[in-house]
């Protein structure tokens, strides 16, 4: 390790990391609306079956797969006046704000197979194709405007402060916006033209606000070899080679997958709490205290001396705040679900913070194991992460209602529909905490990288250290 007299070199001012950060914005437009809303507004706008729907973006899913990787290495392969990355986030964001329209756009006047037709096709483009360029391209910016690893964590707080705060304010007033213009699927697709067309203002604005380095700054010291000289299949093994890719991987999915529950809600404040409008009061809950989080990660990092410490501790609190939202889901008192559930995001916050930071420590892992500089394809499990768990959350809300006999046109639902929904908001957000914290539990990316650096005989300043500050 470096001694406390040598800082790490400096690459940005305070409004490139804002500038950084609000790329989120338009990250969170069409994936908080997405996630949140699709489903009611396929079930109970447009009248399509849930089960049908979980099916048609589960299948989606498997097309999805096949194209993270391919951007990344597309981006670690590209060489452009605006650099790697860059080209990507801007021109996939165009083909983002297209589809995301037509997700909420699907024709009522078509019959049923058309319509499902239509939904399969634009949300197989938005998220197998555009979201993928554009999140991976928007992700990989963290390890090619900066080799300074207190940057890095900066800039995943920053990030994700601009991400949940969008978050928040899409749940919080989209039921109501799409209520105003109208209520109906006509109300629904006007209103994702206007988050559409912020995002794409934003996402142009975020591009331009950063630089990347040159090739040459970020291959400083390295001894430059073949390392852009693999294909799709060399770069899948150079993944599955570095255990912690496959571990920040899965939790990823096991995020989104939380998501997607918690996103759920909408059905358990509608149905179950009688009060579809909780839903933004729960997203205060969730969102507000993720921001507090990330707003002291970059501190708590360093007091530490790591992420690992951080990441853990704090999952261990998200997993007992969520053990209490159960208990007071069923004792039937709001004020506490609230009081718990913001506890819970509390202790998500630190890993939201400093995963890109992660995600570079995990890239110089295959750097310092295999000699490979990877860093687009390495962030592919950002967006494989987003789509996989993400896709699937939504999929498996859409069988869950399904199978428990929930029927979006009508005026009432059965039972079990409601025992369901209650299972999907209190309890399974409860078991993917707990197999998070688990996973973060074998995490420590950065005591590996420490060990083969000094086997190898490398001094902590010639490769991203990101446990000194």
């Amino acid at each position: 390790m470096r001694s406390d007299s040598m800082e790490e070199k400096k690459y940005l001012k305070w409004y490139n990391k804002v500038g950084y950060g609000s790329g989120d914005i338009a990250g969170n437009v069409v994936y908080a609306f997405l996630t949140s809303f699709v489903m009611i507004y396929l079930t109970d706008s447009v009248g399509l079956a849930a089960g049908i729907v979980g099916t048609l973006i589960a299948l989606s899913k498997l097309f999805d797969g096949f194209t993270d990787i391919f951007f990344g290495s597309m981006i670690d392969k590209t060489h452009s006046k605006l650099g790697k990355a860059k080209p990507w986030m801007l021109y996939g964001y165009i083909g983002c704000a297209i589809t995301l329209v037509c997700c909420f756009a699907v024709p009522t006047s078509w019959g049923n197979t058309a319509k499902y037709a239509w939904f399969f096709i634009a949300y197989t483009l938005l998220n197998g194709v555009f979201y993928t360029a554009n999140n991976i391209a928007y992700s990989a910016l963290t390890s090619l405007i900066t080799k300074n690893s207190k940057e890095r964590v900066q800039m995943g707080s920053c990030r994700f402060i601009f991400a949940f705060s969008t978050s928040l304010l899409i749940q919080s007033v989209t039921v109501k916006f799409v209520d105003y213009c109208g209520g109906d699927a006509a109300a629904w697709r006007t209103v994702a033209i206007i988050y559409a067309i912020i995002g794409l203002i934003v996402n142009s604005i975020s591009a331009l606000s950063v630089k990347e380095l040159p090739e040459e700054e970020l291959n400083e010291g390295e001894v430059k070899g073949d390392e852009e000289k693999y294909g799709l299949v060399h770069a899948f093994k150079l993944l599955v080679k570095n255990k912690y890719y496959m571990m920040i991987c899965g939790t990823y999915i096991l995020q989104q997958l939380y998501s997607a529950m918690i996103g759920a809600g909408i059905y358990y404040m509608t149905w179950v709490l009688k009060n579809k409008n909780l839903f933004g009061q729960f997203a205060w809950a969730v969102n507000i205290p993720l921001i507090i989080a990330l707003i002291f990660t970059p501190t708590f990092v360093g007091k530490w001396k790591g992420m690992y410490k951080l990441n853990l501790r704090g999952y261990i609190i998200a997993v007992i705040g969520r053990a209490l939202v159960v208990v007071a889901g069923y004792m039937g008192s709001v004020p506490l679900m609230l009081a718990f559930t913001a506890l819970a995001a509390l202790g998500q916050g630190p890993w939201q913070g400093d995963m890109n930071a992660v995600i570079a420590s995990c890239s110089e892992y295959t750097y310092l194991t295999q000699g490979k500089r990877i860093d687009g394809t390495m962030y592919s499990c950002t967006s494989l992460g987003v789509k996989i768990g993400g896709g699937i959350g939504t999929a498996v809300c859409g069988w869950l209602l399904e199978l428990s006999g929930y029927v979006g046109t009508n005026a009432t639902q059965p039972q079990s529909a409601l025992d369901m929904m209650q299972f999907m908001y209190l309890w399974l957000p409860l078991i993917f905490d707990v197999l998070i914290m688990i996973v973060l539990s074998r995490m420590n990316v950065e005591a590996a990288n420490e060990k083969l650096k000094a086997e190898k005989g490398i001094k902590s300043d010639e490769v991203t250290d990101a446990t000194e500050y």
